[in-house]
């Protein structure tokens, strides 16, 4: 026997299906600001989310990066241009993404080389593997994933170095031996704490450098998701290292 109201029921459903597939598109063309630089950064400063049909006006020496779906597109000055373009992302942006969000550390990626090998860049272009280690030469806010794994980091391995670390009336010297650019934090001595500052000292550093931790309530699963978590962290540091990453590979096309 036929019933309006199950009918109604149906309907009902389809439409809210409908709709939450409109949503969904919606929200996979928006594309966010992940940096800003020139004349107009003010307008479009990071963390600025935009609608597909947005115009992003720049002018002489502007430079925006945005990020949407997994992929960065960076916009030069003078010009106009359509939010929502399409990007052509390289092979390997894939692959890219998932060293730099993965949960310690991928073999030797980037953060293996010997202070004297012929083939290493020079160590300031050298960056952390991926996102959660903390390279102590970067100050400001740092994101933690867990804490109890928490890993520092160096970009070379060719000598012995003593790192320093201090917060408030606690110090604790962390020891990197030649063939090794991961050491643990020391979590036993200097426990991680969120909003206060520690100082380190050290290690190659040509000057103290001051860092705070913001905790991660979750594992973000996308470049657009981590992108999203550290601009609303104010984690900069590692939001420029993913942003370098990625477009280093967007940037090789297919």
């Amino acid at each position: 026997m036929f019933c309006p109201d199950a009918r109604m029921r149906r309907l009902g459903l389809a439409a809210a299906a409908v709709m939450a597939v409109a949503v969904a598109g919606a929200a996979a063309a928006q594309s966010m600001v992940v940096r800003s630089t020139g004349p107009s950064a003010s307008k479009y400063p990071t963390g600025t989310k935009l609608k597909a049909s947005d115009k992003v006006t720049l002018v002489a020496g502007d430079r925006v990066v945005l990020i949407q779906g997994g992929k960065t597109r960076t916009l030069s000055g003078p010009g106009s241009y359509n939010a929502g373009g399409t990007v052509q992302a390289s092979q390997s942006t894939g692959a890219t993404v998932a060293r730099m969000l993965a949960s310690g550390p991928q073999g030797r990626a980037r953060g293996g080389f010997t202070r004297g090998d012929a083939a290493s860049p020079p160590l300031a272009e050298i960056r952390a593997p991926n996102l959660w280690l903390l390279d102590y030469r970067e100050g400001g806010t740092f994101c933690v994933a867990d804490p109890a794994t928490l890993l520092l980091w160096r970009p070379h391995m060719g000598s012995d170095e003593l790192l320093k670390i201090e917060q408030g009336e606690r110090s604790e010297t962390v020891a990197f031996v030649a063939g090794a650019n991961f050491r643990k934090w020391p979590t036993e001595t200097i426990p991680v704490q969120y909003g206060v500052d520690y100082r380190l000292s050290g290690a190659g550093l040509p000057a103290p450098v001051s860092i705070r931790f913001a905790p991660l309530e979750a594992m973000p699963e996308s470049a657009d998701g981590a992108a999203t978590m550290l601009v609303a962290k104010g984690c900069q540091p590692q939001l420029d290292r993913l942003v370098d990453a990625m477009s280093e590979s967007d940037a090789a096309g297919g």
